[in-house]
């Protein structure tokens, strides 16, 4: 997604210090908090020691959801596959076949700890929808007080490219505004994001400014999620106000450690207006169908003033796509600085472009400014 960019003046050292102390401080307050895990960190008694930190968590008073990758994987394995296949038809395959595994391990380990799981099985398709995602939002809800710790995965066995999340980095940001949670952690196999010299980065204000340049791309045959993957889902977490920590799965305290305010992975700072979840999830779950391309006064009145989109202002449209849809707003540089919902179809918005009702405005609504969602500067 293009976004708008403005150069922001450093903050000094002494200030940016005292925002991370502030940030880590605020963190040990978390009551709700989505723990995401990764295939290449569950191994071995991984299963038993996150039920040991998520217990303590819990014993704090602190609500708990997993975000689980690993059913693949274990599928492979079951299977006897000599390594991730690339077929999809195999790929579901191993799926169907780990998932029962991969809750087996969870239930014995959390079982050890006396804390009932609740397998929950998601495809983007189900948060696409609102009424679905509002299912989802009460049933993990309901899951929550009844003292289980849900365990979020990707339906793979059913999913196709079409309606995939991409990887549970995603689908963890998803999930996170789903459950109104204040902390996201992504469990990794390194320490946290590293800077040119291999060195933690233990504080980020801004992804676009600081983050993204040091994201690489998975390398992992086991994974789909590499750190570029990670940063992209801390960026959606924080736009939904929850703080965001990317650490090491291997230390067997690491959650108990972000929890207390320690120094540890890397830390990225709420946003201090965030969105809603409405919003939130028009910008950051939807998947545009199209586009719309605005002239320079109806993207400067979206942007400063957050006006809605009349057909005056409109130049053209790309693809196909219905009322209901989700599309981009373009501006005539090519700059995606907006997302929302279009009361027309791709054909009526084309028909009515640059052109200005004789009679009734709502006439000349294509996206109104309560389905609308200004792409946030960083």
């Amino acid at each position: 997604m293009a976004e708008v960019e403005i150069e922001i003046e450093s903050p000094s050292p002494v200030a940016r210090a005292d925002d991370e102390a502030r940030m880590r401080k605020a963190i040990t307050k978390s009551r709700r908090v989505v723990i995401k895990i990764g295939s290449k960190s569950l191994s071995g008694d991984a299963w038993d020691r996150l039920a040991t930190e998520v217990a303590s968590a819990r014993a704090q008073k602190r609500s708990v959801v997993v975000v689980s990758s690993g059913a693949i994987a274990l599928g492979v394995v079951k299977l006897g596959l000599k390594s991730r296949p690339k077929d999809m038809a195999w790929l579901q395959a191993a799926a169907a076949a780990g998932q029962s595994v991969l809750m087996q391990r969870y239930e014995d380990a959390f079982g050890k700890v006396g804390i009932p799981v609740a397998q929950v099985l998601l495809t983007h398709a189900d948060l696409a929808d609102r009424a679905r995602t509002n299912n989802a939002r009460n049933a993990l809800a309901a899951l929550l007080e009844a003292g289980a710790v849900p365990i979020i995965n990707e339906n793979d066995a059913v999913a196709v490219e079409e309606i995939k999340f991409g990887d549970n980095d995603q689908l963890a940001s998803m999930v996170t505004p789903l459950v109104e949670a204040d902390l996201l952690l992504l469990l990794s196999d390194v320490e946290g994001l590293l800077d040119e010299h291999h060195q933690r980065v233990p504080f980020v204000r801004s992804v676009a400014r600081e983050a993204r340049h040091l994201a690489g791309a998975s390398t992992s045959g086991v994974g789909t999620g590499g750190m570029a993957s990670k940063v992209e889902a801390a960026r959606r977490a924080t736009l939904a106000g929850a703080s965001v920590v990317i650490a090491a799965a291997r230390d067997p305290q690491i959650v108990a450690r972000v929890l207390a305010g320690d120094d540890v992975g890397t830390l990225f700072a709420a946003v201090t207006q965030k969105l809603s979840a409405r919003k939130h999830w028009i910008a950051y779950t939807l998947r545009p169908r199209g586009a719309v391309l605005v002239d320079r006064g109806a993207a400067e009145a979206i942007c400063a003033r957050q006006r809605s989109i009349l057909a005056v202002g409109v130049l053209g449209v790309r693809g196909t796509f219905v009322p209901g849809d989700a599309v981009s707003i373009i501006d005539p540089e090519g700059t995606e600085i907006a997302r929302g919902l279009s009361r027309l179809s791709a054909s009526d918005a084309a028909r009515v472009a640059r052109k200005k009702s004789e009679t009734d405005e709502e006439d000349d609504l294509v996206v109104h400014r309560d389905d609308l969602v200004v792409l946030p500067i960083e």
